[in-house]
């Protein structure tokens, strides 16, 4: 077979539908979040990040870069082994601990990624709960589509958000293991789950709860607990999972449950065992993420950036932009067509210094293409008075129909 015609064919295929992806050659610049050097071709040299995942610019925070240059300076680079072969530090251990109070658990677990933590904990459940059923959120992230697939446990879908749907599909399964996997915050429509009704439909019927706290850990709650926190649920349900590569401004997963749990899950999830631990200088710039965030300062960064995403909110509705509504930090603008979205992303970052990524298919379904923005405390009054202004001019050229289908 001519396998590079295959890849080269593929590829073709990709680009001629709008969804071929092009990555922005970007330089973050430490203490000037949100602004990044462009090395791209055809852009200028310096740029405003609307679109970064590091929700409260914590990437950059002194507390965390200073505790990360200091354990590289006392640990070296990397952790030298899996946890179980001589890579456990002792900033491994402490951050768990942060983490599991975090969510007023036993005890957490960290993984190398926040993918890496769905994949292996669901597929480690699914698979040595004997008899066990996944009833998946419809909207769930790929992370757990994948753990769960990985599993070979029978899955059942329920429509996203709709908890009656959940509760019909559990009472159908019968006397047997259920497991309840959904998420807090959506990472596209941005929508935010009916958490109290899912979890007491849950217990009602017996069932393991799994929530994915990736786009919310640092973001809600007093001490940055997610909506788990918020809400006053985190006790209520079984494991927590999140991440450390979004607002808390690093990188790595977790999940936090009860200790035999986590001590089971350390002892039989493959994506735990077999792998390189994360590097002690990432441990310890996340565990004084964390620590930060769990204080008054922490609550004062979310709250300013609650006030700059409803200012972009509100100043999107004066100037007709459509943008999905919905209760979270994410702000997604819809354009419904994959040639036309990268075609603006390309404008705004060539004639107005603004960095939007485009969003296409697989990431959301073919017709709901998008800009997904997200502002932080970082980004100024006239940052978001320029972004729109960019906007604006290009819905205009477009001829992009000023409303939300």
């Amino acid at each position: 077979m001519d396998f590079e015609t295959l890849f080269r064919d593929q590829l073709t295929t990709l680009k001629s539908e709008g969804n071929y992806r092009v990555f922005a050659n970007l330089e973050r610049r430490a203490g000037d979040f949100p602004r990044a050097a462009s090395h791209g071709a055809d852009t200028p040299g310096e740029v405003t990040v609307w679109c970064s995942n590091d929700y409260l610019g914590m990437g950059q925070h002194p507390k965390v870069t200073g505790a990360m240059i200091e354990a590289v300076q006392h640990c070296g680079a990397g952790a030298g082994g899996t946890r179980n072969i001589s890579g456990t530090n002792r900033h491994h251990v402490e951050l768990e601990a942060e983490l599991a109070d975090l969510h007023g658990k036993e005890a957490a677990l960290l993984f190398t990624s926040g993918y890496v933590s769905n994949w292996a904990a669901l597929s480690t459940l699914g698979s040595r709960i004997p008899n066990a059923v996944i009833l998946s959120d419809a909207g769930n992230h790929a992370s757990m589509i994948e753990g769960i697939r990985h599993s070979r446990a029978d899955k059942v879908l329920w429509a996203h958000n709709d908890w009656r749907d959940l509760d019909r599909k559990l009472r159908a399964t019968g006397d047997r293991p259920k497991i309840v996997a959904f998420e807090s915050v959506y990472s596209m429509d941005g929508d935010v789950c009916p958490m109290r009704e899912i979890v007491e439909v849950a217990e009602a019927n017996g069932a393991m709860t799994y929530l994915d706290e990736v786009h919310a850990v640092g973001l809600y709650g007093p001490r940055g607990g997610g909506i788990s926190e918020r809400e006053g649920l985190a006790h209520r349900i079984t494991l927590i999972e999140g991440t450390l590569g979004k607002a808390i401004g690093v990188v790595g997963g977790y999940v936090s449950g009860s200790a035999a749990m986590c001590d089971w899950l350390r002892s039989f999830a493959s994506g735990f065992i077999f792998t390189t631990a994360l590097p002690p200088a990432i441990a310890a710039a996340a565990t004084a993420s964390i620590r930060h965030l769990k204080t008054a300062e922490g609550e004062t960064q979310r709250a300013a950036q609650r006030a700059q995403v409803a200012k972009l909110r509100a100043r999107l509705d004066r100037e007709g932009i459509p943008h999905m509504a919905n209760d979270s930090h994410i702000v997604p603008v819809l354009i419904k067509d994959p040639v036309k979205t990268k075609m603006i992303s390309d404008i705004l970052m060539r004639d107005w210094g603004v960095y939007v990524q485009p969003i296409n298919y697989p990431t959301v379904p073919k017709g709901t293409e998008r800009l997904r923005i997200t502002p932080s405390p970082l980004h100024s009054d006239a940052d978001i008075d320029h972004l729109v202004a960019g906007l604006k001019s290009l819905w205009r050229q477009c001829a992009l129909a000023h409303a939300v289908a």
